[in-house]
């Protein structure tokens, strides 16, 4: 196997060759270092690169190697990864996004971190994402703009834009991204990867409680539908204090994702999604041509369109205080964040607490609605993807607005706590396009079992980049 067939070998396999003493972890990690060193100036996927930690920690690992059971190493041992910087990892910088603070260190690894380290992984760095994480493009003032290894005049997408344009061009097999609106599954359909936002109380936020109300999730970013379940397993599991949590996966996520045992299930879809309208021609197409797909293998499919318009402006008005919530002052901010703080902060205690219980009234009449179905299948997005800096010239209003119409698919299921996951669906005019899969409350063994199946009817795991 060549170096960049390596590279783009799943996480899993990459795990099993190094547990059969195929190849190294060292070998493997420097493999990922020679090709961000090549192509992370293009993509600007990695904000910091951990080279030194990584390769001591590489080191390590292979010496263990000489004297481990190999059937008794964490499943994802030696196998570099890469995590989002809006995430801690003790002694690496972390910026949010803000260029004032990216010589700032890390004292501690969130709970998310901490488990992937115990399940094997090295860290090759920290991948970029928009100012904030409040973003569905990764251009931060102060840091490279993150490209889409596709093609870089356009966007990888955000705020995980940096984790996905790493995974799709071969720069880690596999790697941590946070959703709070679509900031998973926005990328990995940008970029031609899957992205799963997991059930709310499925991933701990800790050390902190919370994070916009239940909006927001930790989940994975892949290439197969087998590592995004197996990454699942690694990070899933209740903390002393969580605010919301489920029990265990009971198989795991990954035996339900390769166990090829899919009962039929009734399956709803729609093109549209009120008040935005209908998806462009091709997003229209990447679901007509998987519910098409689906109901060949035997699921019985039907249109069904939920209004969310009544969502929206709650949803904003709790979206929009991450611009505040983390005590940085207004002047390190770029514009767009400086007026959603102003906005936020024009919002009084019970404004807020009203925006919320909304939201979770809106919420729970959209999963009344999709209840007859076991899936519901809808766009990522409502248009194809944009260039870098497309809209930079727009005033925050109209900002605010073609960021809505486009995420539109996605930021009702962050309200709702449902798992979701972003498949490719074919290639655009030379970009990939996605669609979303939606499962029941604490679904996610069905929806990945559904995306498994899919997958293994129609591959998408060869498909490479020409960048790559």
């Amino acid at each position: 196997m060549n170096s960049t067939d390596l590279a783009f070998a799943s996480a899993l396999e990459q795990a099993r060759l190094i547990r059969t003493g195929q190849i190294s972890p060292l070998e493997l990690t420097q493999v990922y270092l020679d090709r961000i060193d090549r192509l992370n100036p293009k993509l600007g996927s990695y904000f910091y690169i951990n080279r030194d930690r990584a390769i001591a920690d590489a080191k390590q690992k292979t010496e263990h190697l000489t004297t481990a059971d190999p059937d008794r190493l964490p499943p994802f041992f030696g196998v570099p990864t890469a995590i989002k910087d809006l995430n801690n990892v003790a002694e690496l910088p972390c910026s949010f996004g803000v260029a004032a603070l990216r010589d700032q260190v890390s004292t501690y690894d969130d709970a998310v971190v901490a488990r992937m380290k115990a399940a094997g992984f090295t860290i090759l760095g920290k991948t970029a994402t928009s100012q904030l994480g409040m973003f569905p493009y990764s251009e931060p003032p102060g840091f490279p703009a993150a490209r889409n290894p596709w093609n870089l005049d356009y966007t990888p997408g955000g705020s995980s834009g940096g984790a996905a344009a790493a995974v799709a061009a071969g720069l880690c097999a596999i790697a941590q991204g946070s959703d709070g609106g679509g900031s998973i599954r926005g990328p990995a359909a940008c970029c031609g990867a899957i992205g799963l936002k997991p059930s709310r109380g499925r991933v701990s936020y800790a050390p902190v409680g919370d994070a916009l109300s239940g909006l927001a999730t930790n989940g994975p970013i892949a290439r197969t539908v087998a590592d995004a379940a197996a990454l699942l397993d690694v990070i899933s599991g209740y903390l002393t204090g969580d605010p919301y949590w489920l029990p265990d996966s009971e198989p795991s996520f990954l035996t339900c994702a390769t166990s090829n045992a899919v009962k039929p299930l009734r399956i709803g879809f729609t093109t549209a999604i009120p008040p935005m309208g209908e998806a462009a021609p091709p997003c229209q197409k990447a679901v007509l041509e998987t519910v098409k797909h689906l109901e060949t293998l035997g699921h019985p499919v039907e249109e069904v369109r939920p209004d969310f318009s009544e969502l929206v402006e709650p949803f904003i008005a709790v979206w929009q205080t991450a611009a505040t919530v983390g005590g940085i002052p207004e002047a390190a901010l770029e514009p767009m964040n400086q007026w959603f703080a102003r906005r936020a902060n024009g919002v009084t205690a019970g404004q807020y607490l009203q925006a919320v219980g909304k939201m979770q009234v809106v919420a729970r009449q959209i999963v009344s609605v999709l209840d007859p179905f076991d899936l519901f299948v809808t766009p990522v997005f409502l248009h194809p993807t944009i260039r870098v800096g497309e809209w930079a010239d727009l005033s925050p209003e109209e900002t605010l607005a073609k960021m809505v119409s486009w995420i539109a698919p996605c930021a009702p299921f962050n309200a709702t706590g449902q798992p979701a996951i972003a498949l490719p669906a074919g290639i655009d005019d030379g970009l990939p396009v996605g669609v979303q899969l939606v499962g029941r409350p604490a679904g996610e063994s069905t929806l990945l079992a559904i995306a498994a199946q899919l997958e293994a009817e129609f591959p998408w795991g060869d498909r490479r980049p020409p960048l790559a």
